[in-house]
């Protein structure tokens, strides 16, 4: 087992991948994120937080999302596609422990841009930036089992299988299974380094 190494954190910094531009929500994205995301109960579905009704409900989201931006351990990105500034999802650290040197990565695409790869490519960059950058030792993500298209995202990043805890989880359709995957940066290291 290695010491404990707390995490270099640096916020929500750009990031970039071959499609797509990551950044910091601003408050004027209210209407673009209820409109291509957040107001769609097929995409809330397997989410903790219910669809919205209203853009003042995501006005307050984002308020609040704005304000985090101060902390140097707060990360939450818009996703955008590249030649457009319209938000289409978005990916954050949603929980994290500095004593393991650990993140928990939730991820959030709107309808219209699912199964075109855009979040498997979200997903490897954060990987990258997280062990590359803030140097953590362990990234996470959960799903509920019966949306296996959020699990595939997270195997083809590179991430590790790591069991399904029954009914312990939640989200708009009650108590869940809830599946796990990581990677270590251990792992990291010998996929990219040999």
């Amino acid at each position: 087992m290695s010491s404990v190494c707390y995490p270099e954190h640096m916020g929500t910094v750009p990031l970039e991948t071959k499609r797509l531009i990551l950044r910091r929500f601003r408050r004027s994205d209210a209407p673009s994120m209820f409109r291509n995301w957040a107001s769609d109960p097929v995409v809330t579905t397997y989410l903790m937080w219910t669809t919205h009704a209203s853009v003042r409900e995501t006005k307050r989201v984002l308020s609040r999302w704005v304000s985090g931006y101060s902390q140097s351990d707060h990360y939450q990105w818009a996703i955008c596609e590249k030649g457009s500034d319209d938000p289409i999802g978005s990916i954050s650290v949603v929980d994290k422990n500095n004593r393991l040197a650990m993140v928990h990565i939730g991820y959030c695409l709107g309808r219209a841009w699912q199964g075109r790869g855009y979040m498997t490519e979200c997903l490897e960059r954060l990987i990258r930036f997280f062990f590359e950058d803030v140097k953590v030792n362990r990234i996470e993500a959960r799903f509920d089992p019966r949306n296996p298209a959020s699990g595939r995202v997270m195997a083809k990043s590179g991430m590790i299988f790591e069991g399904t805890h029954r009914q312990a989880d939640y989200n708009n359709l009650g108590i869940c299974d809830t599946s796990f995957y990581a990677i270590l940066a251990a792992d990291y290291r010998q996929k990219n380094h040999g």
